[in-house]
């Protein structure tokens, strides 16, 4: 897996490096704000070596807002085939949901305390370089519990929000009977009633089981 760091602590993004690099991955590049992120994936692209995945704190240089997750969402709109995982310290709705409403696949946000469970943090930079979703469950929890106030999700039982919260957690079916101590056929039960509701088609089956999350995003 070929990585980009962006992260103006460079103790932060040393350590980054050093998780990532003890597992076999390549950290081609570290930058240290949104302006050098942008221009070293540029340059990378036009080399064509674009790397898997991009690893970016949500606030940098200059004015520590939002000048990450800004880049991020370029970045994606220019090279839609490039994971962008993003750390915040906290969870700000906003930047999620800006950096997720434009696609589905390919996708983190996690909350930088996450870091420290290296092998959480190095799975979820795997996964999003793969293609899927790592959704922070506290993010998951403040977006899900803004979504109930949509009619879109009025009609999920109490059960079925759960199990969708770990759907958005990138948990497989198994995982998530596992978590929910049930069958593997009570989950997949449950995750066909949440696209029935919901209205997600179905085909592209893994597309859905991100929208069946984001869709309050276009309600």
């Amino acid at each position: 897996m070929r990585v980009v760091i962006a992260e103006d602590s460079v103790l932060l993004r040393e350590g980054l490096t050093r998780l990532l690099t003890d597992r076999g991955h390549d950290v081609v590049a570290g930058v240290g704000d949104g302006d050098a992120l942008i221009k070293t994936i540029t340059e990378l692209a036009d080399r064509d070596e674009l790397p898997d995945v991009v690893v970016a704190d949500v606030r940098m240089p200059p004015t520590h807002t939002d000048e990450g997750v800004r880049a991020a969402v370029q970045l994606r709109k220019a090279h839609p085939g490039l994971g962008v995982l993003v750390l915040s310290q906290y969870v700000e709705e906003r930047y999620a949901t800006e950096l997720l409403a434009d696609s589905s696949r390919g996708v983190g946000y996690l909350l930088k305390d996450r870091v420290a469970e290296v092998r959480e943090f190095v799975d979820a930079v795997v996964r999003v370089a793969q293609g899927g979703t790592a959704l922070d469950p506290e993010v998951v929890a403040q977006l899900l519990g803004r979504s109930r106030k949509q009619d879109v999700l009025a009609a999920l039982t109490p059960r079925e929000r759960e199990v969708l919260g770990l759907m958005a957690e990138g948990r497989t079916n198994s995982a998530i009977a596992r978590q929910l101590v049930v069958s593997d056929g009570a989950v997949e039960k449950h995750v066909s009633n949440i696209f029935l509701k919901l209205g997600l088609a179905q085909s592209d089956a893994d597309h859905r089981r991100v929208l069946a999350v984001l869709t309050y995003l276009n309600s």
